[in-house]
C-alpha cells in the first residue's frame, strides 16, 4: 500500500500522473506543449519584470518563470497549471521596489511565501479564499489592469523621463511634464502601436500563433534593420540593461542583511497582499484549468507549491510568481494534460536564454510596452465589470470601492477596505433576514431539506423519478454559498437529466450567487441536463431578472412550486404520473 493515497491533499499531481504512467501521448503532447508555453513565457516575463519597479532587470523575470515554474508544476495541486510572474504583482512591486528597493521586496516575498506555505496551505486556510466575494476579486483585476496600462506610457512613446511615480495621477502629471519638455518619440510610439496592432492581427487570423512572439521578433528585427535605437534614440534592451546574461540562476542571499524588525514589521501589509494576491490568482487558474480538462484541482497542495516556489524564486534572483491564467490556457489548448508540461516549459525558457541571450539585446522597449497592454486589456474583466451594474446597489458599492482604491490608492488598501465593505454589507443583509436565523445548511446533498418526515412539503412524501435530482438552497444566497453550487454537480455520479434547485428559503441573493447560479446553469447546459428553479421569492426573482438569469434560464424552466417542477421533470424524462399518497396536512400546500 503506498504511503500517500493519490487522493492526500498534499500528494502534488506529478506524483498522481507518475503512478498513473505516462504514455507516449502524453509525453508527445506535453513536450509540444512546454515548447509552445515556453515561447510565450519568455517575452512576457522580461516584460513584467522591467515593468514592476525601478532598477529591475529582464532575466529577473526570466528567472522566476524558470525556477517557480519548475517547482510550481513539480509539487503543485494542478495537473496543468503554469507558473510565473504576472501582470496582478506589478503595481503592489512597483511600490514596494521604489520605497524599500530590490532588498525590500526581497524580503516581503520571502513573507508572502511563508504566509502562502504555512498559513494558506499547510493550516489548510487556503480555503477561506473562496469566500472573497466576486465585486471585491472583479474591482481590484480591473483596477490592476488599468494600472498596468497607466505605467506603459513612458516607453510606448517614448518619453525622455525617469521612473514614473507610483501614484496614479502624479504618474500622468509627469507623463504631460515630460511630453511638454521633449516631445514623443515618433520612432518608439510607430513600434508600440505596430506591435499592438500586429498582436491582435495575429490573434484574429492564426490564434494558434502566440501574438506577443510575433510582435516581439518582428519589432527587434525593424529595428537591427534600420538602426532605430542609434538613429531615432528607441530604447532596447541592450541600451538600458546591457543585454541579458548568458548564465543559469544562481544562489542570491546579499538581501537577507537587510533583514531587521522594523523592516519586516513595515513590509507585513505588503507581504500579506502579495501572498493574498498569489493565492486567488493561483487558485482561479486551477479552476479555470479543471473547467478546460475535467481535473480537479488541490487547492492547499498548490498554496504550498506557490510558497515555497515564491520563497525559491527570490533565493535565485527572481521575482514573486503566481498562477498565470492566460499561459495555463495555452498550455491546455496545445495539448498539455500533465505538469510534466510545466517543467519542459521552464527548461525550454532557460534553454533560450543561455543560448538566444545576445539575440534578445535589440528587442525595443516599446514591444514590451504593447505587450502590456494587450494584457491589460485582456484582463481588465471589461464584460464582467459592465454585468455587476446589474447587481444590487451594495454590490455595486464594493465594486466601485476596490476598484477606485486600487487605482487611486494601492491594493493592499483597496483588497482590506473592499473585504471589510463586503463583511459589513452582508451583516447588514443578514439582520434584515432575522426571522431566518442563521445561515443552515446552504446547501442539502441528502434529499431530504427538513429533519421533521411529517411536514406536507417534504420530499419524503413526494415520488422522485429516476435521473431527477432535487437539491435546496436555506437561506439568503450570498458569496459564502456561492462555492458549494459550484461543486454540487462535479459531486454527483452519474449526470442527471433534471436538476431541480428549490429556493423556497432563499429571501435574497447577491452578485456573487447570480454568477454562481449563471455558472451552474452552463454546466447544465454543457452536459445536458435541464435546470428547474421551484419557489423563487419576490427579491431574487427581481434581482435575477435585473442580472439577466431569468431571460437565460427561461421562464418556462421556473416554476412556482416542487410539485409543478417535479411534474415537468416527469414530462422531460418520460416518467409515469406518481401513485396517490396521503399525506400529512394539506398537501397542495408546496413551494
Amino acid at each position: 500500500m503506498p504511503l500517500l493515497a493519490s487522493s492526500h491533499p498534499f500528494l502534488p499531481k506529478s506524483i498522481v500522473c507518475l503512478r498513473e504512467g505516462f504514455g507516449k501521448k502524453y509525453l508527445a503532447a506535453d513536450l509540444i506543449a512546454g515548447v509552445t508555453v515556453g515561447i510565450i513565457a519568455i517575452p512576457l516575463a522580461m516584460a513584467f519584470a522591467i515593468n514592476s519597479g525601478p532598477g529591475l532587470t529582464p532575466q529577473m523575470g526570466l528567472y522566476t518563470a524558470i525556477v517557480a515554474g519548475f517547482l510550481v508544476s513539480l509539487f503543485g495541486g494542478s495537473r496543468v497549471s503554469i507558473a510565473g510572474p504576472t501582470g496582478a504583482f506589478m503595481p503592489i512591486l512597483y511600490v514596494i521596489v521604489q520605497f524599500h528597493g530590490y532588498d525590500g521586496l526581497c524580503i516581503a516575498s520571502v513573507m508572502a511565501g511563508i504566509i502562502l506555505l504555512l498559513l494558506m496551505g499547510v493550516f489548510k486556510l487556503g480555503s477561506l479564499i473562496k469566500f472573497i466575494p466576486y465585486p471585491v476579486t472583479t474591482g481590484f483585476t480591473s483596477g490592476i489592469a488599468i494600472i498596468i496600462f497607466a505605467s506603459q506610457m513612458k516607453d510606448m512613446f517614448g518619453l525622455q523621463m525617469g521612473s514614473p511615480p507610483p501614484e496614479f495621477v502624479h504618474k500622468w502629471g509627469a507623463y504631460w511634464a515630460a511630453y511638454q519638455l521633449h516631445g514623443i518619440n515618433v520612432a518608439s510610439t510607430l513600434i508600440g502601436i505596430g506591435g499592438i496592432v500586429l498582436m491582435v492581427l495575429v490573434r484574429r487570423f492564426v490564434p494558434r500563433i502566440p501574438g506577443a512572439i510575433v510582435a516581439v521578433v518582428a519589432a527587434s528585427v525593424v529595428v537591427a534593420v534600420f538602426q532605430l535605437d542609434t538613429r531615432f534614440g528607441v530604447e532596447t534592451i541592450q541600451s538600458k540593461f546591457g543585454g541579458i546574461p548568458r548564465e543559469l540562476p544562481s544562489i542570491n542571499v546579499s538581501w537577507v542583511g537587510a533583514i531587521t524588525f522594523d523592516k519586516v514589521r513595515e513590509l507585513i501589509p505588503a507581504a500579506t497582499t502579495i501572498a493574498l494576491l498569489a493565492s486567488i490568482e493561483s487558485l482561479l487558474c486551477c479552476v479555470v484549468a479543471d473547467g478546460m480538462i475535467g481535473g480537479r484541482h488541490k487547492s492547499n497542495c498548490e498554496l504550498v507549491a506557490q510558497g515555497g516556489a515564491n520563497i525559491a524564486s527570490i533565493f535565485f534572483g527572481g521575482l514573486p510568481a503566481t498562477g498565470a491564467i492566460a499561459r495555463t490556457a495555452a498550455n491546455v489548448k496545445s495539448g498539455g494534460r500533465t505538469p510534466l508540461a510545466g517543467m519542459i516549459h521552464a527548461v525550454f525558457v532557460l534553454l533560450c536564454m543561455v543560448l538566444l541571450a545576445p539575440l534578445a539585446a535589440k528587442i525595443p522597449l516599446p514591444i514590451f510596452a504593447s505587450v502590456l497592454i494587450v494584457v491589460a486589456w485582456n484582463m481588465s474583466e471589461k464584460d464582467h465589470f459592465l454585468s455587476l451594474f446589474r447587481a444590487p446597489r451594495s454590490d455595486i458599492l464594493v465594486l466601485l470601492t476596490t476598484f477606485g482604491l486600487t487605482v487611486l490608492a494601492d491594493l493592499t488598501v483597496a483588497v482590506m477596505v473592499g473585504m471589510v465593505l463586503a463583511a459589513m454589507l452582508f451583516m447588514k443583509r443578514m439582520s434584515e433576514v432575522t426571522s431566518l436565523g442563521v445561515l443552515r445548511d446552504e446547501i442539502s446533498e441528502t434529499g431530504t431539506e427538513l429533519p421533521d418526515p411529517t411536514d406536507p412539503q417534504s420530499l419524503e412524501q413526494r415520488d422522485i423519478p429516476a435521473g431527477v435530482e432535487v437539491y435546496e438552497i436555506n437561506g439568503p444566497f450570498f458569496f459564502g454559498v456561492a462555492d458549494r453550487l459550484k461543486d454540487t454537480l462535479r459531486e454527483l455520479g452519474d449526470k442527471p437529466k433534471v436538476f431541480i434547485l428549490r429556493m423556497r428559503r432563499v429571501p435574497a441573493i447577491d452578485a456573487t450567487g447570480m454568477h454562481a447560479l449563471d455558472e451552474f446553469y452552463d454546466k447544465c447546459h454543457k452536459q445536458g441536463t435541464r435546470l428547474l428553479l421551484s419557489g423563487v421569492h419576490a427579491q431574487p426573482v427581481f434581482a435575477m431578472q435585473k442580472y439577466g438569469l431569468i431571460d437565460k434560464i427561461g421562464l418556462d424552466n421556473m416554476c412556482d412550486n416542487v410539485d409543478e417542477a417535479l411534474q415537468k421533470a416527469r414530462e422531460l424524462t418520460g416518467a409515469p404520473a406518481p401513485q396517490p399518497a396521503v399525506v400529512a396536512g394539506d398537501p397542495k400546500i408546496s413551494s
